[in-house]
């Protein structure tokens, strides 16, 4: 779930926190893997998010996003035109619509954050914008390592996108998370000099970031919908949004948020290096 946080330190977890944070990555990861095969012509988003709903309570967790700032569900779903913030109805999927999914996990006093997007019946010509905001994602969490500044991570992520002639959501920002699901620093998908204060933040060993490009095929500009969440595409264009929860590390960053379990980048399936 996307938001721009307040400015305040960036917390450094300690190895009891990151193996709380580890749980609650995995259940993430199991139910964003649950979801994607059931994402078919025919099926309701409501069905979905009941699906996600029923998973995680049975993994002994909580939701983060149901309840959130009075949010009624406990994913965001995504439909075509739609950035971040979808709230699940009886809105029935159908073959070639774009469909993402943003959900999180609370357990044991920690958040996890992560979400993909796909193809009903993955048929349609929209392949090269989902690759296109899946590779952004990997180009950033290569960025994600002790010592670089946090910009470096905001720079890739642009330059992978724009390389490829999609435009990066601005108005909306990945974030740190841990003990709640938005801390800072604030991690935009663009550079600009001076805009943002936690560009120069130097990582650190411990700290937790939720990555999130979010990659429109037209303009960069987005709008809210009445109901105060949903957000869409300015000028009607498809939108793909990727996310995972990492920390920082002396090293690699380590993904938390994989239904195998928490893994370096390098030995995540499919990575390649950006």
């Amino acid at each position: 779930m996307a938001k721009k946080a307040s400015k305040r330190r960036v917390a450094r977890r300690s190895e009891d926190e990151l193996e709380k944070l580890k749980v609650a990555g995995q259940i993430v990861g199991e139910t964003l893997d649950l979801l994607h095969v059931q994402i078919v012509p025919g099926v309701t988003t409501l069905k979905l998010d009941k699906l996600a709903e029923d998973h995680i309570r049975a993994r002994g967790a909580l939701l983060s996003f149901k309840g959130y700032r009075g949010y009624p569900a406990a994913t965001c779903i995504q439909v075509d035109d739609v950035v971040v913030h979808g709230i699940p109805d009886e809105t029935v999927l159908e073959a070639g619509q774009v469909v993402g999914v943003d959900l999180g996990a609370y357990c044991d006093g920690y958040h996890c954050d992560a979400a993909f997007t796909t193809i009903v019946g993955q048929t349609g010509e929209h392949h090269e914008l989902l690759d296109t905001t899946q590779g952004a994602l990997m180009a950033g969490l290569a960025q994600a390592r002790a010592g670089n500044r946090l910009k470096q991570i905001s720079q890739a992520v642009q330059e992978y996108v724009e390389s490829r002639g999609y435009s990066v959501v601005r108005q909306l920002t990945g974030h740190g998370i841990g003990q709640q699901m938005h801390e800072p620093p604030q991690i935009p998908n663009f550079y600009s000099r001076g805009a943002f204060e936690d560009y120069e933040l130097v990582l650190q060993p411990g700290m937790v970031l939720a990555i999130e490009p979010m990659v429109n095929a037209g303009t960069e500009q987005v709008q809210v919908d009445e109901d105060g969440w949903t957000v869409r595409t300015a000028d009607g264009e498809l939108s793909a949004h990727f996310e995972h929860t990492v920390v920082v590390t002396d090293s690699e960053p380590l993904i938390l948020t994989l239904a195998e379990g928490a893994k370096l980048l390098s030995d995540v399936p499919g990575y390649r290096q950006a």
